[in-house]
C-alpha cells in the first residue's frame, strides 16, 4: 500500500505531495485485519506530516514495525526538535546505529537491522561480463582505455554531485551520475553539468541504450559515494557485492559502516586510487566482498528479524 506507484492498494493521501490526507476510514479499510503493519518512513520523515499524524492514530493499538530510513532532525530542512511518534505496540527499526541511539536518546526504543544484499548470487562467465560492460561503455562514448567514475545515486545537494564530478576529473575519468534530480535540485545539477571539469554523463539510458544496475557497475572502474549524508548509503555495499573500488564521502553512517572493516578510498585518497586503477589489485575487492558477505547478507535477514517481530 502507498500514495502511488505500482502496489496492491494506492491510497493517494499518502503520497509525498498529495493535497490532502487520507481521511481514518480511507486507511482503516485499506489495512483491514492485517496482522501487522510495516510503516516505511511515512512516520520517520515529515515529507507528509498530515499522511503521519492519520496513519499513527489509525495504528494506535496495532502491532507494527515504523522502519527508519532517515529522522527528522538528521535533515537541516526540519526543525531539530521534530518528534517520532511512538506506541506500546509498535517496534522501531533503524538501518544504522546511529538513529538507534538517537531515538534512546529521546526515550523510543529500536532495533538495528542494516540493509542487506544478495551475496551468494553467482557471477556470470567473464565473457559475458565483459561482453556486457564493452556495450555499455560503446554506448557511453567510453574507450578501453579509458576511466569510468559510477555514481549509483539521484542529485541532491546532499549527495555531493560537484565532488564527484571533481573526482573524476583528477582521476583523468568520465562522471557518470546514474540517478535524476529530485526536489527541485534540476537547474542546480545543469549548472554543474555545464561547469564540470570532467566529461559527465547523466541517466540510466544513454543514446537510448537502457541499462541495468548491474550492467553499469559492471562498466565502471570505480565508483563514487561523495555524499554529505545518507542513512546508509547502499552503494557502499553494493560495490563490494560487485567487485568496484569505492571511493567516499564523510558522511557520517560512512564511519559506522567502515568499522567493519570495509577498504574504501577517501575524496582525500584519490593519488592512491589513481596508483590503483592502474595497476588493479584483486585482493582489495575480494576483501571487500568478504566484508560484505559477513556483515550485509541477505541470508542473514531471517535471524535479524526474528529479534523484531516475535513481541509483536
Amino acid at each position: 500500500m502507498a500514495g502511488e506507484g505500482p502496489v496492491d492498494t494506492v491510497v493517494p493521501g499518502l503520497a509525498i505531495d498529495a493535497p490532502a490526507p487520507p481521511d481514518r476510514a480511507e486507511l482503516e479499510d485499506a489495512l483491514g485485519a492485517a496482522d501487522l503493519v510495516v510503516v516505511e518512513n511515512v512516520c520517520s520523515l515529515p515529507l507528509n506530516p498530515a499522511a503521519g499524524e492519520v496513519l499513527s492514530r489509525v495504528l494506535a493499538g496495532r502491532a507494527a514495525v515504523l522502519h527508519h530510513h532517515d529522522l527528522p532532525w538528521q535533515r537541516p530542512q526540519f526543525p531539530p526538535d521534530t518528534p517520532v511518534p511512538d506506541d506500546p505496540r509498535w517496534r522501531h527499526v533503524t538501518i544504522n546505529e546511529l538513529s538507534r541511539a538517537e531515538l534512546a536518546r529521546r526515550g523510543i526504543g529500536a532495533v538495528c537491522v542494516p540493509n542487506t544484499f544478495d551475496t551468494d548470487r553467482p557471477r556470470p562467465p567473464a565473457w559475458e561480463r565483459d561482453a556486457a560492460a564493452a556495450s555499455v561503455r560503446s554506448a557511453l562514448g567510453i574507450g578501453d582505455t579509458d576511466r569510468l567514475i559510477l555514481q549509483p545515486t539521484r542529485a541532491l545537494a546532499r549527495k555531493n554531485v560537484a565532488a564527484g564530478m571533481a573526482a573524476a576529473a583528477e582521476l583523468g575519468a568520465t562522471y557518470w551520475l546514474l540517478g535524476p534530480a529530485e526536489d527541485g535540485y534540476g537547474p542546480e545539477l545543469e549548472r554543474l553539468v555545464r561547469s564540470s571539469p570532467a566529461p559527465v554523463v547523466v541517466g540510466k539510458a544513454p543514446d537510448g541504450h537502457p541499462v541495468g544496475i548491474d550492467d553499469a557497475y559492471g562498466a565502471c572502474d570505480a565508483v563514487a559515494l561523495p555524499s554529505t549524508w545518507e542513512g546508509f548509503g547502499n552503494p557502499a555495499v553494493e560495490s563490494a557485492v560487485q567487485r568496484r573500488p569505492l571511493v567516499i564521502g564523510p558522511y557520517p553512517v560512512a564511519d559506522e559502516l567502515a568499522a567493519r572493516g570495509f577498504e574504501w578510498f577517501g575524496l582525500d585518497d584519490l593519488d592512491d586510487l589513481g596508483r590503483w586503477l592502474a595497476r588493479p589489485d584483486g585482493r582489495l575487492l575480494e576483501h571487500n566482498l568478504a566484508v560484505a558477505d559477513a556483515h550485509f547478507a541477505q541470508r542473514d535477514l531471517p535471524e535479524r528479524l526474528a529479534r523484531v517481530l516475535p513481541p509483536l
